[in-house]
Protein backbone atom coordinates (compact mmCIF):
# COMPACT_ATOMS: atom_id res chain seq x y z
CA UNK A 1 0.00 0.00 0.00
CA UNK A 2 1.18 3.52 -0.79
CA UNK A 3 -0.05 7.05 -0.24
CA UNK A 4 0.45 9.74 -2.87
CA UNK A 5 -0.11 13.41 -2.05
CA UNK A 6 -0.91 15.26 -5.29
CA UNK A 7 -1.07 18.89 -6.35
CA UNK A 8 -2.74 19.33 -9.73
CA UNK A 9 -2.41 22.59 -11.66
CA UNK A 10 -3.98 23.94 -14.82
CA UNK A 11 -7.67 24.52 -15.51
CA UNK A 12 -8.86 22.20 -12.76
CA UNK A 13 -11.43 24.22 -10.82
CA UNK A 14 -14.99 24.78 -11.99
CA UNK A 15 -14.75 21.83 -14.42
CA UNK A 16 -15.97 18.98 -12.14
CA UNK A 17 -12.39 17.91 -11.41
CA UNK A 18 -13.06 17.00 -7.77
CA UNK A 19 -16.04 14.84 -8.72
CA UNK A 20 -13.95 13.24 -11.50
CA UNK A 21 -11.12 12.54 -9.03
CA UNK A 22 -13.54 10.87 -6.60
CA UNK A 23 -14.95 8.69 -9.38
CA UNK A 24 -11.44 7.67 -10.51
CA UNK A 25 -10.46 6.81 -6.93
CA UNK A 26 -13.55 4.71 -6.34
CA UNK A 27 -13.19 2.95 -9.71
CA UNK A 28 -9.64 1.97 -8.68
CA UNK A 29 -10.58 0.96 -5.12
CA UNK A 30 -8.59 3.79 -3.53
CA UNK A 31 -9.15 5.78 -0.36
CA UNK A 32 -8.33 9.43 0.28
CA UNK A 33 -9.68 12.90 -0.37
CA UNK A 34 -9.67 15.83 -2.79
CA UNK A 35 -10.14 19.59 -2.37
CA UNK A 36 -9.72 22.89 -4.20
CA UNK A 37 -6.96 25.24 -3.08
CA UNK A 38 -7.23 29.04 -3.01
CA UNK A 39 -4.42 29.33 -5.59
CA UNK A 40 -6.44 27.48 -8.28
CA UNK A 41 -4.83 24.07 -7.85
CA UNK A 42 -6.50 20.88 -6.68
CA UNK A 43 -4.98 18.85 -3.85
CA UNK A 44 -5.65 15.12 -3.53
CA UNK A 45 -4.48 12.09 -1.61
CA UNK A 46 -4.74 8.53 -2.92
CA UNK A 47 -4.08 5.50 -0.72
CA UNK A 48 -4.05 1.94 -1.97
CA UNK A 49 -2.22 -0.58 -4.09
CA UNK A 50 0.75 1.01 -5.91
CA UNK A 51 -0.37 -0.16 -9.36
CA UNK A 52 -3.89 1.21 -8.83
CA UNK A 53 -2.62 4.54 -7.48
CA UNK A 54 -0.35 5.00 -10.49
CA UNK A 55 -3.19 4.07 -12.89
CA UNK A 56 -5.48 6.59 -11.18
CA UNK A 57 -2.82 9.29 -11.50
CA UNK A 58 -2.67 8.63 -15.26
CA UNK A 59 -6.45 9.16 -15.47
CA UNK A 60 -6.04 12.47 -13.61
CA UNK A 61 -3.49 13.64 -16.18
CA UNK A 62 -6.28 13.54 -18.77
CA UNK A 63 -8.96 14.92 -16.44
CA UNK A 64 -12.63 15.45 -17.27
CA UNK A 65 -13.55 16.91 -20.68
CA UNK A 66 -13.48 20.61 -19.69
CA UNK A 67 -10.26 20.41 -17.65
CA UNK A 68 -6.74 21.11 -18.83
CA UNK A 69 -4.15 19.52 -16.57
CA UNK A 70 -0.78 21.21 -16.90
CA UNK A 71 1.13 19.47 -14.12
CA UNK A 72 0.75 16.94 -11.33
CA UNK A 73 3.27 17.19 -8.52
CA UNK A 74 3.18 14.08 -6.38
CA UNK A 75 5.11 12.86 -3.41
CA UNK A 76 4.88 9.53 -1.69
CA UNK A 77 4.03 9.60 2.01
CA UNK A 78 3.43 7.02 4.73
CA UNK A 79 -0.10 5.57 4.43
CA UNK A 80 -2.54 6.54 7.17
CA UNK A 81 -5.05 3.75 6.52
CA UNK A 82 -7.83 6.03 5.25
CA UNK A 83 -11.25 4.55 4.49
CA UNK A 84 -13.51 5.88 1.73
CA UNK A 85 -12.94 8.89 -0.47
CA UNK A 86 -14.07 12.42 0.47
CA UNK A 87 -14.57 15.59 -1.52
CA UNK A 88 -13.56 18.35 0.87
CA UNK A 89 -14.46 22.04 0.70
Amino acid sequence: MIRMHLLVSGRVQGVFFRRFTRRVALDHGLSGWVRNLADGRVEAVFEGDRTKVLAAMEKLRKGPPRARVEEIDGREESPEGLAGFLVRD
